[in-house]
């Protein structure tokens, strides 16, 4: 181990057992209270700093690249995407970026499932009635009728770690799989999984049950579910989202939903920044949509592999070597990451 412990900022807390790692290795200041940090405070914050770990809820654009002090060397993000972060212009300032990638894939597959199942199967809906309505009045042979999913087409759009892991799971509930991908796996992936590749997204997203996103967001894929594509859906299909809100035109959805067109969506991510979309709540009221609040990747395993990714990249840094997740910006050769 080096016997330089570099300066580290973490801008939110992790759990104990990263943290206390984290003090071992580095010279490492926390974010105690754990509350979002504005730009002035994180750069504040830096004085003399190596390192900083940030995270989602940190906007980390140009501006806040032109104010960092010299002393920051290496932006160790704390999640998968880097949306958050302008790595255009800190690749120009000279910093290294890298992020978290390949361990959420487990946990956020699991949380599509859960999402596929929710909704058809009025799961939200059920448990509501008990808690909050109280209004059962025992079980009846039509009462809360939902959809079988076995049967179904599921359309994955992204057959990457993810998307492949979604479909390993959805194979096993009876649906029939279908992807659309920059790349078309290999003919032994496709066989195994039962996939039946489009080239066309407009195409398959007319012939599928339920479209599932799970490609990066780049400036190719923003709102590659758009008005037009969701116009195009089966009459009562669905709409899953785990991945990134810009895959998806929230807007046009919503519309869709009102009208009649789409049964509904099931989301883990939204639009909030300026809150949630009001029209989108009231469809959640009315058991339309089902949200959860960005919790795909939201296990205690997860959050630790992705604390020793953060310490294994910080550690190569420091070393002299190249990080093993450095981000690049899309000029330079790599997309960005979908967000975790």
């Amino acid at each position: 181990m080096t016997a330089h412990k570099p300066k580290v900022l973490v801008t939110r807390r992790l759990p104990a057992s990263v943290e206390a790692r984290m003090e071992t290795l580095f010279d490492t200041r926390f974010n105690l209270a754990d509350n979002p940090l504005s730009q002035d405070e994180v750069i504040a914050a830096l004085a003399d700093t190596e390192v900083l770990v940030s995270s989602i809820t940190d906007r980390l654009d140009a501006d806040f690249f032109a104010r960092v002090p010299k002393s920051l060397r290496l932006v160790a993000q704390f999640g998968n995407g880097v949306d958050n972060i302008d790595i255009e212009a800190a690749y120009a300032a000279g910093l290294t970026v890298t992020n978290t990638p390949s361990v959420l894939t487990e946990d956020t597959a699991d949380m599509a499932m859960v999402l596929m199942l929710a909704l058809p199967r009025r799961l939200v809906e059920g448990t509501q009635l008990l808690i909050r309505d109280r209004g059962w009045e025992g079980w009846s042979p039509t009462w809360m009728l939902g959809r079988r999913l076995r049967g179904k087409a599921l359309g994955i759009v992204g057959m990457g770690r993810i998307g492949t892991a979604v479909a390993q799971r959805a194979r096993a509930f009876g649906l029939n799989i279908h992807y659309f991908s920059r790349n078309r796996r290999p003919p032994a992936i496709e066989e195994r999984l039962g996939a039946t590749y489009w080239p066309d997204l407009d195409a398959m997203v007319s012939e599928v049950d339920i479209v599932s996103l799970h490609t990066p967001y780049t400036r190719d894929t923003y709102q590659i579910l758009g008005a037009e594509r969701l116009a195009r859906m089966k009459q009562d299909a669905m709409v899953v989202n785990v991945s990134r809100p810009e895959l998806l035109d929230e807007e046009a959805l919503v519309a869709e939903i009102e009208n009649g067109h789409l049964s509904g969506a099931a989301l883990d991510v939204f639009e909030y920044r300026s809150g949630i979309n009001p029209r989108l709540l009231a469809l959640a009221e009315a058991n339309k949509v089902v949200l959860t609040a960005h919790m795909a990747s939201a296990t205690l395993e997860a959050r630790v592999e992705m604390g020793e990714t953060v310490i294994v990249n910080i550690r190569a840094f420091i070393d002299g070597h190249q990080p093993p997740h450095r981000v690049l910006p899309e000029a330079h050769g790599q997309a960005r990451m979908a967000r975790g």
